[in-house]
């Protein structure tokens, strides 16, 4: 297992990036519901496939299975729409509405695969603030794993990748901060195994406090338990 760099932790951020689904709310529930239906329809192994669902947009899981006959963007608003009408048991993860209305306004964003209008609804059924900054899958042509939707973010706040952290919870949403050159903070809020990742991690917001310093930068400190 590869060492944890623990820097993420102790720097100094221009902004802070969130991506949304298991990163500050927990949607597994209402999303495995959706996509379970939908996998028996259509014939997948479906033990298999949920684990394949998370950090991508819906297009491009539908469309990395192939299936003959079935047009991947018909199905993702489909399935799009099953999931703004199931928000049942979407909830912050722990610490997550405090943390967030703790930072200022103009230094953090919400970068997520879900479309705008899935956004929108589970981060209020949530409870969580919608920033003034949220990037969706609408917003790129690419999604996750490619760092288009970070580096857009970051474009619209007015700051340097490099000079910012990203909270993901997800593989291709790791690999997308990576490659965007910014520092990746691990949330395993929602994970059942453990991931073998590089990076920092923390398992909620409940020990997480953030303070700006006279430059304007982000300083974060986690709380001893």
């Amino acid at each position: 297992m590869p060492a944890h760099d623990s820097s993420a932790l102790k720097g100094r951020y221009r902004a802070l990036l969130f991506d949304m689904d298991g990163t500050v709310l927990n949607s597994i529930a209402a999303a495995e519901r959706i996509w379970r239906t939908w996998a028996l329809r259509h014939g997948l192994d479906v033990a298999a496939f949920l684990p394949t669902i998370h950090g991508a947009r819906s297009v491009d899981t539908v469309a990395r299975l192939a299936l003959p006959g079935v047009d991947a963007e018909a199905e993702a608003c489909g399935i799009t729409q099953a999931e703004i009408d199931d928000v049942d048991g979407i909830v912050e993860v722990p610490g997550a509405i405090s943390f967030l209305n703790s930072l200022p306004t103009a230094s953090w964003a919400i970068v997520t695969s879900a479309p705008k209008a899935l956004a929108i609804r589970r981060l209020k059924a949530a409870g969580i603030p919608i920033p003034p900054v949220l990037v969706t899958s609408e917003d790129v042509a690419a999604g996750k794993p490619n760092p288009d939707c970070y580096l857009l973010a970051t474009r619209k706040l007015g700051v340097n990748a490099g000079g910012c952290l990203i909270f993901e919870d997800a593989a291709v949403g790791i690999l997308a901060g990576e490659a965007a050159g910014a520092k990746v903070l691990v949330v395993t809020a929602t994970h059942a195994h453990t991931m073998d990742t590089r990076h920092a991690s923390i398992r909620s917001y409940e020990r997480l406090l953030a303070s700006v310093d006279r430059d304007g930068l982000i300083l974060l400190e986690e709380r001893p338990i």
